[in-house]
């Protein structure tokens, strides 16, 4: 098989390393927007690369994996499906919905694969999580708390592009969220507050996030994200139902300490960032996404379910700005 990357940055680095380890990945092929970053990444894993996005394509390609700056994610996904190539693309798919709305109705009824990456969905607790609320083992769900807390901010330059910690951050609570509970969000309420550095404010932007969400069958669900947690990364979910209450991420590495007296758990240490504690999943994303170039089914998050975490996304900044609740029908687009 032989898979192109667009992309060679952080994230883009990392799944090359994965996608090379793949035993079913016989070729590599990398292109960057920085030719001589794509060029340090192959070298390092005896990968192609190429000079630019018009080269990937005319390489051959059996796939596409996209981990670009988010401007370019539409034109890419969209090459793809008209190529008939299958496409996993980091999230976001777009910058804002009306240009995911574009993208959607682009590639409805292709025939190709494409998969978005939300990859907590291949996280073996997130996954468990939805298998015990499907099962009704937990009976019915009233409650969902959902926490993302990043150790310390990223640089100030990514900040104005990131489309906000609700777009940004929160996103992948609202996929997960719905993902877990089969339910969709039906009106959201939702805060931010910036005690931190001055570049979220001048970006219009928060630091800090909470929001109610109410689904569709009136279950509840807390949402909190920050970008100050220095104890280390924390990413939970906790569902409760009327018989029984599950957690997500509450292992050794959880970076919350108890002072309760005679209790030394967890023990550590704390996950740095987000690469560690989700590398599993990374890597079950991308096997699963091989597996679809070969015409296996998956789990993976769609466009359009990725469209609707953006809307609870959208609702929440709307919600925020105006100090109201908003119903995601405000939102939503035909």
């Amino acid at each position: 098989m032989r898979l192109g990357l667009a992309g060679a940055g952080r994230i883009g680095a990392m799944h090359a390393e994965i996608l090379r380890g793949l035993d079913e990945v016989d070729a590599l092929v990398i292109a960057d927007a920085q030719p001589q970053r794509a060029g340090e990444v192959a070298g390092k894993l005896g990968a192609e690369h190429v000079e630019d996005v018009e080269a990937l394509f005319g390489a051959g390609l059996d796939g596409l994996v996209v981990a670009a700056a988010t401007d370019a994610h539409p034109e890419l996904i969209v090459r793809s499906v008209e190529a008939g190539i299958p496409v996993l693309c980091e999230k976001p798919v777009a910058g804002d919905v009306a240009e995911t709305v574009r993208v959607l109705r682009r590639v409805t009824g292709a025939e190709v694969p494409v998969h978005v990456g939300f990859q907590r969905r291949f996280d073996p607790g997130y996954a468990a999580a939805r298998a015990a609320v499907r099962s009704g083992e937990l009976g019915w769900v009233h409650t969902l708390r959902a926490t993302t807390l990043d150790p310390a901010p990223p640089p100030a330059t990514y900040i104005p592009t990131s489309g906000g910690l609700f777009r940004d951050c929160g996103v992948h609570d609202f996929d997960v969220i719905r993902w877990v509970s089969g339910q969709e969000v039906a009106e959201v309420y939702a805060v931010g507050t910036n005690r931190g550095e001055e570049f979220f404010r001048a970006a219009g932007d928060v630091d800090t996030l909470g929001a109610v969400l109410t689904l569709a069958d009136d279950t509840i669900a807390l949402v909190s994200a920050t970008r100050y947690n220095a104890a280390g990364y924390d990413v939970r979910l906790e569902v409760m139902g009327s018989r029984q209450s599950l957690a997500v991420g509450l292992d050794e590495r959880m970076p919350l300490r108890s002072v309760e007296a005679g209790v030394a758990w967890p023990s550590g240490p704390a996950y740095p960032t987000f690469v560690e504690r989700f590398q599993p999943a990374y890597v079950a994303e991308l096997r699963a996404f091989v597996a679809s170039v070969r015409g296996e089914t998956s789990e993976a998050c769609t466009v359009a379910d990725a469209l609707e975490a953006s809307y609870v996304a959208e609702a929440c900044e709307l919600s925020r700005r105006e100090h109201r609740p908003v119903r995601i029908s405000e939102v939503r687009r035909d």
